[in-house]
C-alpha cells in the first residue's frame, strides 16, 4: 500500500514537473514576441519618416528656393503679398518672379552729382521710400552707396528693407565680371538687389549670363533689362536661363507703351518706368496738361502725384528723379487717393507715342 502510494506520488510529481516546465517555456516566449512586435513598429516608423531619395531631393530644392529669398521674402509673409506681379498697396511692394519683394515707388538718380545724390537718397529713405535706381553711366553708384550707408546708420533702417538697382552699360558687356565687381565695390552695400542691362548691345547675352552666375553666388538677387521692347525681348529671352524680373522703359502719359506693357506683364515680368514725369525739358508741359491738372484739382493733389498714381494703377513701378527733398517726399505720398476708371481713361487718351529719349 505504501509502495503503491509512493509510486502514485512520484508520478504526480513528475507530471507536475512537466506541466511547470511547459508553462515556464510559454511565459519565456511571450517577452520575445512582444519585443519582436516593438521592433516591427520601430522599423515601420523609420520607413515612414526617413525620406526616399526622391523626397529628400525635393526637400532640398524647397530649402534652396527658400534660402534664395531669405531677406526680402520674409516680408512677403509679413505683408501678405504672395501673388507674383500684383501690387500690394498696403505694403507698397510687388512680388517679383525672383521671389523678392520690391517697392513700387522710388527715386531715379540720373544726372545727380555726388553730394546731391547722397542727399537725395537720404531724403527718400528718411521719408519712407526704399527703392533707388542708379547705373554705371550715371557715375553716382558710389554716392548711392554712401547715402544708403549713412541712412542705415542715422535712421536705423535695415539693409534688407532697401532695394537698390544698378545697370551695366553696353561698353561693359565684353568683360561683365569686371563690371559687376566694380559695381559691387562702388556701391559697397553687401549685395546688389537688382542689376539690369542698360540697353541691348553686342554681347548682351554674355553679360546677362555672367549676372546669372552672380545670382547663384548671392551677390546679386534679381536681374532685369532696360530699354527692351517686344522684338528685343522675343529674341533675347530664349537665350537666357533666368527670366528677367523687371523691364525698365520710358513711360509717361505722352508715351504710354500700351502694347508693350501688357506684353511684358503677361510674361510674369514687372514693368518699371523711367521719365515718368516726361523727362528733363518736358516735365513742365506734362505737369501743366489741362487734363492732368483738372484731375489733380479734383483730388487735392499735384499733377506729379496724379501721374505717378496712374502708373501704379497700371501696375507700373515708378522711379521719378528729383534733387528736391520736398518733391521726393511728395512723390511718395500716393496712397491717400485713387483714380477712377474715367480718370484713368482720360489720361490714357493723352498718348502721343512721343518718346523723349533715344533708348
Amino acid at each position: 500500500m505504501q509502495g503503491g502510494n509512493m509510486s502514485r506520488l512520484m508520478g504526480l510529481i513528475a507530471l507536475f514537473t512537466i506541466l511547470f516546465s511547459m508553462t515556464a517555456c510559454a511565459a519565456g516566449a511571450a517577452p520575445s514576441g512582444i519585443e519582436a512586435g516593438r521592433d516591427t513598429e520601430q522599423t515601420s516608423a523609420v520607413s515612414e519618416t526617413t525620406p526616399s531619395n526622391e523626397t529628400y531631393a525635393s526637400d532640398q530644392v524647397r530649402e534652396r528656393h527658400t534660402d534664395t529669398g531669405t531677406a526680402a521674402d520674409s516680408r512677403n509673409t509679413e505683408t501678405g503679398n504672395n501673388e507674383m506681379g500684383k501690387f500690394d498697396f498696403n505694403s507698397r511692394t510687388v512680388l517679383l518672379n525672383s521671389g523678392y519683394t520690391m517697392p513700387i515707388i522710388g527715386l531715379g538718380t540720373y544726372a545727380l552729382d555726388h553730394d546731391t545724390c547722397v542727399n537725395s537718397v537720404k531724403a527718400l529713405l528718411e521719408n519712407g521710400g526704399r527703392l533707388i535706381d542708379t547705373a554705371y553711366m550715371y557715375h553716382n553708384e558710389e554716392a548711392v552707396g554712401e547715402g544708403v550707408r549713412q541712412a542705415m546708420e542715422e535712421y536705423g533702417i535695415p539693409r534688407e528693407d532697401i532695394f537698390v538697382i544698378t545697370k551695366l552699360y553696353p561698353s561693359q558687356f565684353s568683360d561683365p565680371e569686371a563690371a559687376i565687381e566694380m559695381a559691387l565695390r562702388k556701391l559697397d552695400i553687401e549685395y546688389i538687389d537688382m542689376m539690369l542691362l542698360h540697353h541691348p548691345g553686342t554681347d548682351d547675352v554674355k553679360a546677362y549670363k555672367a549676372m546669372e552666375t552672380y545670382v547663384e553666388q548671392g551677390k546679386i538677387r534679381s536681374l532685369g533689362l532696360s530699354n527692351w521692347y517686344v522684338d528685343e525681348l522675343t529674341e533675347f529671352l530664349p537665350q537666357v536661363t533666368v527670366t528677367p524680373a523687371l523691364v525698365q522703359n520710358e513711360i509717361h502719359p505722352y508715351y504710354q507703351e500700351q502694347d508693350v506693357v501688357p506684353f511684358i506683364q503677361d510674361k510674369g515680368i514687372v514693368v518699371q518706368c523711367w521719365y515718368p514725369l516726361g523727362g528733363r525739358g518736358h516735365t513742365a508741359e506734362l505737369l501743366g496738361d489741362e487734363t492732368i491738372k483738372s484731375i489733380a484739382d479734383a483730388h487735392g493733389v499735384s499733377s506729379a502725384q496724379v501721374i505717378l498714381r496712374w502708373d501704379l494703377q497700371r501696375g507700373i513701378v515708378a522711379i521719378p528723379g528729383s534733387s528736391n527733398p520736398e518733391h521726393i517726399k511728395e512723390n511718395l505720398d500716393l496712397f491717400g487717393f485713387e483714380l477712377s476708371d474715367e480718370e484713368m481713361a482720360a489720361i490714357s487718351a493723352l498718348d502721343r507715342g512721343e518718346k523723349h529719349d533715344w533708348y
